[in-house]
């Protein structure tokens, strides 16, 4: 995972808050952007602190089963719907090599992880997430080796997943106990590999010649399966080279190019921080533009899509041990703005995965005698449960404020038509800090029906968290009767709010 943090620069000054009329979003079921791939709502895990070991997998623990899965975990990734889980790294990988995590347990070889510094038992493999993901009800996405590994390595671990029998790996497969092939169709090639800090680190061109004919091995063993090219995470250097050049290298091989963001709130600056993830939405945009330049080079007839396979809030735990962020509901709506940059962008962005899932900076925290859900947990639960169908282009007229040299609108706002239920789905952070925003919410295609369903992720103070014992911030649900063409709504001060509103 990087170490980067968006750059956060000094609030130079807030207006005073009038609102002399009322804010307005305007929707349109006509000006649809694209579809909403679920895979947008995705999740990570990797090798590092409490994660794998504590907690997806705790073999002798009363709350795990006959595989030591925690059972609690499984149900938790179920309530979240999370749909694609990204594994084993991370940093991580580039020193992975999945052959010590598979077979007898008592064979595996114990390695120090030169990326976080610890030891690593292997008692966590291949056959383990594969089994883990069957149980969540969720797809694997594998990240290969692409730092210390080789391209046989990757091509032979394609083929121990995904061949039936018959051949060394896949017979090796069926000796370990798996006779039916895992059918792994997502892999990442490497992981942040721009990066100066990443074991095998390499320039674009190098990772772009490896990458290619890695690609190439793994698509020969398996045609079916989807690659992810390592996209730039390194935004203080020229990250666009890095991905003009990858992009041109793999134009004819990947499925995805990956970005990754983490962002954090140093200076205690609120309003810098709610902005903080338009960093993250124009590196969408201009990585779109080089997609499309390089889609003019190619015969291809498939298109390439974005994978935002990390991104989170990071940077009070971020190198203590574990690295198991508490967090707050500020930390919550900021995380409700990346997903809304993630459907405002879904004609581009296909898959997105929030690192991570359990206790390493996660939603989901474990203890020997249960868990409970963190803040950030309630607004992707919203998400991942609620808004699918198609895009729409949304009109937002509402008061700003001024982040170093950007005016921000207090209103961050996504939405999304669901032809199969007939209903309209608007997702709307109030920024401001103090003020709630009245708002006219005008639907320019036909009329509402009925009753609206009102989701809000909020608490008295922005600096509330959850913990065993309490769910200070979570999801609160009530339901408005509406009718024709507006409905008005007051968005409360520091908040999340989705509403579903069926159409006639």
């Amino acid at each position: 995972m990087a170490l980067l943090i968006a750059s956060l620069v000094s609030l130079s000054g807030i207006s005073l808050f009038a609102q002399n009329k009322n804010a307005r979003i305007k929707i349109d079921i006509e000006r649809q952007t694209g579809a909403i791939d679920k895979m947008v709502y995705g999740n990570f895990v990797e090798h590092l602190g409490r994660c794998i070991y504590g907690g997806l997998y705790e073999p002798g623990s009363p709350l795990s089963d006959e595989n030591g899965f925690r059972k609690d975990v499984l149900e938790a990734t179920k309530d979240l719907n999370v749909p694609i889980v990204r594994w084993p790294g991370g940093n991580f990988v580039s020193g992975y090599h999945w052959e010590d995590g598979i077979g007898p347990k008592e064979n595996r070889p114990v390695r120090i992880d030169l990326a976080w510094g610890y030891r690593e038992n292997n008692s966590f493999g291949t056959d383990e997430f594969v089994e883990w993901c069957r149980k969540a009800n969720t797809e694997p996405y594998f990240c290969v080796n692409m730092g210390t590994g080789s391209m046989e390595e990757a091509r032979n671990w394609v083929e121990y997943c995904n061949v039936e029998k018959g051949t060394y790996y896949s017979d090796l497969r069926r000796k370990n106990g798996y006779e039916k092939p895992h059918k792994v169709i997502y892999w990442g090639l490497g992981n942040e590999i721009d990066g100066e800090w990443q074991m095998g680190h390499k320039n674009a061109e190098d990772y772009g010649k490896f990458a290619l004919e890695t690609a190439k091995l793994m698509k020969w063993i398996d045609r079916d399966i989807k690659l992810v090219a390592s996209g730039s995470s390194n935004y203080g250097a020229d990250w666009t080279h890095w991905n003009r050049t990858v992009l041109n290298y793999l134009k004819n091989e990947i499925d995805y190019i990956s970005l990754h963001h983490y962002t954090g709130n140093r200076n205690d600056n609120y309003y810098d921080f709610l902005a903080s993830t338009r960093t993250a939405e124009k590196a969408i945009e201009v990585t779109e533009g080089l997609i499309r330049e390089v889609m003019t080079k190619t015969r291809r007839n498939t298109p390439i899509y974005i994978a935002f396979d990390e991104y989170n809030v990071w940077y009070r735990a971020q190198g203590n041990e574990g690295n198991e962020e508490v967090y707050n509901l500020e930390d919550a709506l900021v995380v409700a703005t990346y997903l809304n940059a993630f459907i405002r962008n879904a004609h581009i962005v296909k898959m997105a995965n929030l690192a991570q899932l359990v206790n390493v900076i996660a939603p989901i925290f474990t203890s020997p005698e249960g868990l409970w859900y963190q803040t950030i947990f309630y607004p992707l639960q919203l998400f991942a449960g609620h808004c699918y169908g198609t895009a729409l282009q949304s009109f937002v007229d509402c008061d700003t404020y001024q982040s170093g040299q950007e005016t921000i609108p207090y209103l961050d706002v996504s939405s999304a038509y669901n032809q199969e239920t007939n209903e309209l789905i608007v997702n709307v952070v109030n920024r401001h800090k103090d003020n709630a925003i009245r708002t006219d919410i005008l639907n320019q295609t036909g009329r509402f029906k009925d009753t609206a369903t009102i989701y809000e992720v909020n608490s008295a103070n922005i600096k509330d968290e959850n913990s065993a014992t309490q769910q200070a911030v979570k999801t609160k649900t009530k339901t408005l009767q509406v009718k024709g063409d507006k409905l008005t709504y007051d968005f409360p001060a520091h908040s999340f709010t989705m509403i579903k509103i069926a159409l006639q």
